[in-house]
């Protein structure tokens, strides 16, 4: 297996997965935005252009870059890999209507391609591409204004949410919405087949029956993680986790759960708190006065559950043994900034070595405050890939960090 260590958010970045935005984002149309999860339509080719500065700022910093759809193809190589996972997607789309779900078997097969078969699942398929036989039922008749067969996955360029490393571990997450949580197919492929990554544990599985997910799940030292329980992770998903987490990754001793407001403009913990530095974070000022943080560790075969009644910043303090831990607020004093600036994921940053991120260029004020505070900022644009709402964590994977 391929060294997998992700022991915190800021040690120098050396492997990630990312995924090129594809032909899904073409299949977005407003009748079906709400239930995909976005509140936009993004322009394919800017947004292509923009992830490719992304992928190119990681690589001029020496970092590995993975493409998702480059591992799955790996697999699928073995021709009864192929068709398991051409069944189970089939299968996860919930089509109604069996005739269609055999032709799109059969037009899935015919792709010899792996990586176009791949990319095509991504995509999605419209119902005119194989609406090719006679309707004889009335649910075949009254169905046929629908636009889709398999619906498109067009937030998987969001790469940390299905799937999480922790330590030398995994987390296959259990996704919020059912048109996500077919993302996690593919982990469960290449984590079952891949070379690479076939022999790594296990720390959630996404045939649980609580969703969590990878937004709201941060590496904040060797000892101690932070997990948001918010709109998209439940709180009994982060108590199965913590179990399996204390017993198959021991180095880990407590993990803070950030109780945040379950709303969609703030969706995951990753979206108002992100880490910078040791003794540095950005966050939504908005989260402060509402949030709770409770501890957690292990107890015997128990998990010891408590209520951490400070400030987050004291809290962070005394959890990491840190004196003096900054909190960049996005957007800065004004609550007008802050409030544009987090829907832009002005506090969504990604590490590639302590106090060294990429950020959104479109996150002035906020970028201006971390500036500020002698950090080294990489600004790629972000007009069409901040449509999806989601920032440059949001977009990467990390597989391997060095530690500190």
């Amino acid at each position: 297996m391929n060294d997998v260590n992700v022991f915190s958010e800021i040690g120098k970045l050396k492997k990630v997965i990312v995924h090129r935005p594809g032909e899904e984002l073409n299949n977005l149309t407003p009748d079906v935005m709400e239930e995909l999860l976005f509140d936009e339509i993004p322009y394919l080719k800017i947004a292509q252009e923009e992830h490719d500065c992304f992928v190119k700022v990681l690589r001029d910093n020496n970092v590995e870059v993975l493409y998702l759809e480059d591992l799955v193809t790996d697999v699928i190589a073995d021709r009864k890999i192929k068709e398991q996972l051409i069944e189970e997607y089939i299968l996860e789309n919930t089509i109604d209507i069996d005739k269609e779900k055999k032709i799109l078997k059969t037009k899935l097969l015919e792709i010899e391609d792996s990586k176009s078969l791949v990319l095509k699942m991504m995509e999605g398929t419209r119902r005119v591409e194989i609406d090719n036989y006679r309707k004889e039922s009335l649910y075949e008749m009254v169905s046929s204004w629908m636009k889709f067969t398999a619906l498109p996955m067009p937030n998987l360029y969001f790469t940390r949410d299905p799937f999480s490393f922790v330590g030398n571990s995994v987390s296959l997450n259990r996704m919020w919405s059912k048109t996500r949580n077919r993302e996690t197919l593919f982990g469960k492929y290449i984590f079952k087949y891949h070379r690479d990554f076939k022999d790594i544990q296990f720390l959630y599985n996404r045939d649980n029956q609580y969703a969590i997910e990878g937004g709201d799940i941060l590496v904040l030292s060797k000892e101690i993680l932070a997990i948001g329980i918010s709109q998209r992770t439940k709180a009994k998903a982060v108590e199965e986790f913590c179990r399996n987490l204390f017993e198959k990754q021991p180095n880990f001793k407590k993990v803070l759960a950030f109780a945040i407001p379950k709303k969609r403009k703030f969706m995951h913990l990753d979206t108002v708190f992100t880490m910078v530095d040791k003794d540095l974070f950005t966050i939504h000022p908005c989260i402060e006065d509402p949030l709770v943080v409770y501890s957690i560790e292990k107890n015997g075969n128990k998990l010891k559950i408590e209520q951490e009644n400070c400030t987050l910043k004291y809290t962070l303090e005394k959890n990491l043994e840190i004196e003096n831990i900054k909190l960049i607020p996005c957007g800065g004093e004004s609550k007008v900034d802050s409030e544009r600036e987090q829907w832009n994921d002005g506090s969504n940053t990604l590490a590639i070595a302590p106090r060294e991120i990429i950020v959104y260029d479109r996150n002035t004020v906020t970028n201006k405050i971390l500036e500020e505070n002698g950090t080294k900022l990489h600004k790629i644009k972000s007009g069409e890939l901040s449509r999806g709402r989601g920032g440059p964590r949001c977009m990467s994977m990390p597989i391997i960090r060095e530690e500190i």
